[in-house]
């Protein structure tokens, strides 16, 4: 190279790396740079590493498999809607998803991955199985708590879902087909917010509400239930939780928890060991029905209960309901998310319009569920009952005018005679259930007769269960 080539060489580099503090000399970090250039497979490797990637990286090891054993009665014909024995009962086998949420052993699922469980075994991302108690669960949202004799677990990093943007990528993450896998590491999907604040009609398997949801066209399969649903920075914006699907697969159409719900419920069954749902005392057009007939107008007010909350802030049957905490109401189900997230003892600011007057605004402060604060009334040590009310049928939509509601039953007596917490006795053989007192003594005149049978009311329709007793 000749001597002004190499000249004009060394005058470049002066120019680009001198130092601020020594004009004269030149920066040590120009020639840093300039060793510190990526090799090719370096800048494909960093290229491969992806928002998703990492994302998927910071939440997995938080990531649980939940294994579920339990009885399921088999109904192979008309006639197995009578007291069977257990016979007719089948050993069941079920796994979910969940995610730690505190490192003391607290994981998070869905209700319907552990309804009914026997045993729950929890496997964690190291892969080591252990057994796992139920703290607690909430058939309404959907979330069950779990428990497991562990410390120093890795948390999911947890986000939220208020500022969640259509068209953002997300991450599902969970367990489908555990079963028929051998290696522990969770499964990872891919997509899009499809949609945010959906409200989804119930349908017959379906006890929950699910309620301003999360749509992702992210895969989520059987299995899937339970398990996180990650933004791109790797934190948690809700539980994945049901899919819509005519095969049983992925079709682009799956649904989660919004975080900061899933987490209300933890905590509020961390602390009471069950979830107190708020009571207003209103029931809204196409409720009853569970029409999602839409008014852009609002919703009309069918019935107040008396010496409801509602009452006391002065609304009545015939107002229209056009705005609750800020949100416009066009169905029922509108309403019914208002309600999903209130606590019991908070005031929801509704803006009501009575007649052709202007709309006004009412402050409903909530109470507790009227059969939650009702006497309880114990039959065979298995059940608890309370009679039904006005205010009662108003929260629980029932339709028959009396009746004894089973507010409480314990899983093996569930198991056995077929009957469910939220079910009305009716009648017992052909003596009308007044209230709940009626129940107990109804049971003890037929003791002698070892058998009866039970009238009752279940998603307001009269089904009937044959039932024996031992003396």
């Amino acid at each position: 190279m000749s001597r002004p080539r190499i000249a004009l060489l060394l005058l470049a580099l002066a120019a680009c790396g001198r130092s601020d503090r020594d004009p004269g000399m030149l920066s040590l970090a120009t020639f840093g740079v300039l060793q510190a250039r990526p090799s090719a497979q370096e800048s494909v490797d960093q290229s491969r590493r992806t928002a998703i990637v990492t994302s998927a990286a910071k939440v997995s090891p938080s990531v649980v498999s939940v294994g579920v054993q339990g009885r399921r009665r088999v109904e192979q014909s008309p006639f197995d809607m009578f007291f069977a024995p257990e016979g007719n009962e089948q050993l069941v086998q079920s796994f979910g998803t969940g995610f730690v949420v505190r490192a003391d052993g607290v994981i998070i699922t869905n209700q319907h991955v552990v309804d009914g469980a026997d045993r729950i075994t929890v496997t964690l991302s190291d892969g080591t199985d252990v057994p796992a108690t139920l703290v607690g669960e909430d058939a309404t949202t959907d979330i069950a708590v779990l428990r497991v004799a562990r410390s120093g677990l890795s948390v999911a990093p947890l986000g939220t879902s208020d500022d969640l943007m259509i068209g953002e990528w997300v991450v599902a993450l969970g367990n489908p087909y555990r079963f028929l896998l051998s290696n522990v590491e969770p499964t990872v999907t891919a997509g899009v917010v499809s949609a945010v604040g959906r409200n989804i009609l119930p349908t017959g398997d379906q006890p929950g509400l699910y309620l301003d949801m999360i749509q992702t066209d992210a895969a989520i399969n059987p299995g899937n239930s339970g398990g996180p649903l990650a933004n791109a920075l790797g934190q948690v914006v809700g539980v994945n939780a049901s899919i819509f699907s005519s095969s049983g697969g992925s079709i682009g159409l799956g649904f989660a928890i919004p975080i900061e719900r899933a987490m209300r419920v933890t905590e509020e069954i961390l602390r009471r060991g069950e979830m107190h749902r708020a009571w207003t005392g209103i029931e809204v057009s196409g409720a009853r029905q569970m029409q999602l007939t839409r008014s852009p107008d609002g919703l009309r007010i069918e019935t107040v209960a008396a010496g409801s909350p509602a009452a006391v802030a002065g609304l009545k049957a015939g107002d229209i309901l056009v705005l609750a905490n800020g949100q416009k109401l066009r169905t029922w189900l509108d309403w019914e998310a208002v309600k999903l997230d209130v606590a019991v003892g908070d005031t929801v600011l509704v803006e009501v319009k009575s007649g052709s007057a202007a709309p006004v605004r009412r402050r409903i402060r909530t109470g507790e569920l009227p059969s939650v604060t009702a006497e309880k009334v114990p039959v065979l040590q298995d059940m608890q009952l309370v009679t039904v009310t006005p205010a009662i049928r108003a929260e629980r939509r029932i339709a028959a005018e009396q009746g004894a509601l089973i507010f409480s039953i314990s899983p093996e007596a569930a198991r056995l005679t077929g009957l469910q917490s939220g079910d009305v006795i009716l009648a017992i053989n052909n003596s009308r259930v007044e209230d709940a007192a009626a129940v107990g003594a109804t049971i003890e005149r037929l003791r002698p007769t070892r058998g009866f049978r039970v009238f009752f009311e279940r998603d307001r329709r009269i089904r009937f269960t044959d039932l024996s007793i031992s003396s």
